[in-house]
């Protein structure tokens, strides 16, 4: 899983980190700077994931795709591994958001087997 990581930050250069984090906040697999905290980012991930899945559902807007968050030094995306799992990335404020995105649900695509 780390692998398959490290290639989609190669392919997406403005992904400065990721992680795949179970449903219940458990990192499975992630690539992070030092200087953030794998447990930290895995229980907000959860988190984020859980209130994206419920705003979609109760405002009928269908089943979660991604969950985008831009702050002033960049920007928090998530997109759902399977129903198991959510992959976390971390892009600079300039990162061509459709490339990231189009390399995240590539890589949700073949997580999936070492989620399910």
């Amino acid at each position: 899983m780390v692998s398959r990581l490290r290639d989609m930050q190669a392919t997406a250069p403005d992904i400065i980190a990721s992680a795949v984090v179970t449903v219940d906040g458990l990192t499975l697999a992630s690539v992070l700077p030092s200087e953030i905290d794998e447990d930290r980012i895995s229980a907000m991930s959860a988190a984020m994931l859980s209130l994206g899945e419920r705003i979609a559902s109760e405002l009928q807007r269908g089943d979660l795709d991604e969950v985008y968050i831009r702050g002033e030094e960049g920007f928090v995306l998530l997109t759902a591994v399977g129903q198991e799992a959510v992959l976390t990335a971390l892009s600079r404020n300039e990162g061509r958001l459709g490339l990231i995105f189009l390399e995240m649900r590539r890589a949700a695509e073949d997580l999936q087997t070492y989620v399910a």
